[in-house]
């Protein structure tokens, strides 16, 4: 029995990827609302038929580059995170600086989906992924340390931790990056440790 995973043909990679490039144009430019099939196409320089081979509607479309974002995120975190056994700050440093790097790498996207206010599935999206992340951080903390020394309620470190995380993501990007991934890495590490 053969369990190798199917290829995507690469035409429908391509295809995706030029429609992906085109809501995030047009997204520069109007509102998602003001958005329609129509001009995706257009500006992908496909027919409004091939639009709907892969995806239902603009939502549906939205939905997906949502899932690919935070399936991206985590494979960028997760392949920092499989080495480190014990919870602390020089864990967190190199996953923060990778994904520092990989939102650099990514920023025109990254900056029009989380620094608009036209859509807010994505930085929803990325709010849930970190929140997750820093639960799950604050957990072993927690585990690993005396319960009766901790004043914090989890909920609250998780959510000041996604917030305070993500504002600073979006005013980096905002601000055109003006720090390196690695220097920013450094400055909120830093922070949390004080």
């Amino acid at each position: 029995m053969n369990h190798t995973t199917p290829r995507t043909d690469p035409r429908v990679v391509r295809t995706r990827e030029l429609l992906k490039d085109a809501v995030v144009e047009l997204m520069e430019e109007m509102n998602v609302q003001k958005i329609s099939v129509n001009r995706i196409a257009e500006r992908a320089k496909i027919n409004r038929v091939t639009f709907y081979l892969h995806y239902k509607d603009i939502p549906d479309m939205l939905e997906k580059m949502a899932d690919e974002m935070v399936e991206d995120i985590t494979r960028v975190v997760n392949s920092n995170d499989a080495g480190n056994s014990e919870p602390g700050e020089h864990e967190d440093w190199p996953v923060l600086e990778n994904l520092l790097k990989y939102i650099a790498e990514n920023a025109r996207f990254y900056k029009t989906v989380l620094t608009s206010r036209r859509s807010s599935i994505f930085s929803d999206r990325l709010f849930n992924l970190i929140a997750d992340m820093i639960a799950a951080r604050v957990e072993k903390r927690v585990g690993a340390a005396d319960t009766s020394q901790v004043s914090i309620q989890k909920d609250v470190a998780t959510w000041y931790g996604s917030a305070a995380l993500i504002g600073t993501i979006i005013a980096w990007l905002r601000n055109d990056m003006p720090y390196t991934p690695s220097y920013l890495a450094k400055q909120i590490t830093s922070l949390r440790s004080k």
